[in-house]
């Protein structure tokens, strides 16, 4: 199967932000989307922005333009928010978002009336049924799609690292699940998700869409749902293994940490050097380990086993980044990636509100909303749950 991969602007930033609906007074989900999706076409059919829905109807995402900066798109996203606010405020509906909802149950969740949605369903079932999950994708362009393959396989490396700095779904279904990111290992029991296969190049990338397309498996890339995968319609490498993030500015450090790494690996490529790489059976132990501790982990980083804690093979990171954040005019958000560290995520902060609210999830998916929109710090919201 030859599949042509679209020329982009290198290092070009895509953000897509998938966001609960929820009920103002009670924090539950609500399924709105189709009557909201309906008002927001309407008044955003020229923006650069896009508005969709999603598997489930308490779902919206809201998608950038390419931009040449993180902060480009991350300005189309602030727009994005803004036109579903003018629809959402007057109809009591909420927005949020982390990788799971504290305490909404599945069952109570009603599936977009799509085709494609239907048949998922029906074929993974249980599994299917339980995708109430919310996540951010990072397109970074790509300018050869010869870099593509071995930039998936050197970003598998730094997969705990984005997975830890997004864990936010400490909760699901009402009860605490002792890990950081539940979401990461609900997702994987998907058919064709989980980690990228580690393949030599293109042409092996199509070798195996061939197999996967001539025995059923999928329809096309577009059901390749890999954690880090190529977008060859976008011509970008996609990021999809964050947990939703419960901010604008941990999404845009996100973004950044994405961006400058691509950009570091295409530099190296371009020099005819090596690109960093671990055994696949390293990348599945870092997975369960950052989906289980966060940004307590500690991870795998060379071929030799070596282990450090994801804190601080992170700073080491981003040191050696730093230069390359300026010149990509991204340094502003990938400094926001410090403050992630200093708060200890949203998995943390929410871990925090339960306890200071006896429990209460409630009160945890109230400090979601506040924290989207921009509302109180975490020290001052649990100051006011302790009076």
């Amino acid at each position: 199967m030859r599949l042509p991969f679209a020329p982009s602007a290198r290092s070009s930033v895509g953000l897509e932000w998938e966001l609960m609906l929820a009920d103002r007074e009670t924090g539950d989900l609500v399924p709105r989307a189709p009557e909201i999706l309906e008002l927001v076409e309407e008044a955003t059919a020229h923006e650069r922005f896009t508005v969709t829905g999603e598997l489930l109807t308490n779902t919206v995402e809201v998608t950038s333009g390419v931009g040449h900066t993180v902060a480009e798109a991350v300005d189309d996203i602030a727009d994005a928010i803004g036109a579903l606010r003018e629809q959402t405020e007057p109809r009591g509906v909420e927005l949020l978002c982390a990788g799971s909802h504290p305490f909404a149950q599945w069952y109570d969740q009603q599936v977009t009336d799509k085709t494609r949605y239907h048949t998922l369903i029906e074929r993974t079932q249980w599994w299917g049924r339980n995708m109430m999950i919310w996540g951010i994708h990072v397109h970074i362009g790509v300018d050869d799609v010869e870099k593509v393959i071995p930039i998936v396989n050197a970003l598998t490396v730094f997969l705990p690292h984005l997975q830890a700095l997004s864990a936010s779904s400490p909760f699901w279904a009402g009860d605490r699940t002792g890990y950081a990111s539940n979401r990461a290992l609900v997702f994987q029991q998907l058919p064709t998700a989980g980690l990228p296969w580690q393949l030599k190049d293109w042409a092996e990338f199509e070798d195996y869409l061939d197999d996967m397309v001539r025995t059923g498996v999928m329809a096309d890339a577009s059901e390749v749902r890999w954690d880090i995968r190529p977008a060859p319609r976008w011509g970008t490498v996609e990021i999809r293994a964050c947990d939703g993030m419960s901010t604008l500015p941990e999404l845009a450090a996100v973004a950044a940490l994405a961006q400058t790494l691509v950009e570091h690996f295409s530099r190296i490529l371009d020099a005819g050097g090596d690109l960093p790489g671990i055994p696949p059976w390293y990348a599945r132990e870092n997975k369960w380990r950052a989906a289980r501790y966060g940004l307590d982990a500690r991870v795998i980083v060379d071929r030799e086993g070596t282990q450090l804690p994801v804190r601080d093979h992170l700073r080491t990171t981003m040191e050696d980044l730093a230069d390359i954040a300026v010149e990509l005019k991204c340094a502003r958000e990938f400094a926001g990636l410090e403050t992630i560290l200093a708060t200890g995520g949203s998995s943390a902060r929410q871990i925090a509100v339960a306890e200071a609210a006896n429990g209460d999830l409630r009160a945890v998916v109230q400090h979601l909303i506040r924290e989207f929109r921009g509302g109180p710090t975490l020290r001052e919201h649990l100051a006011a749950l302790r009076v």
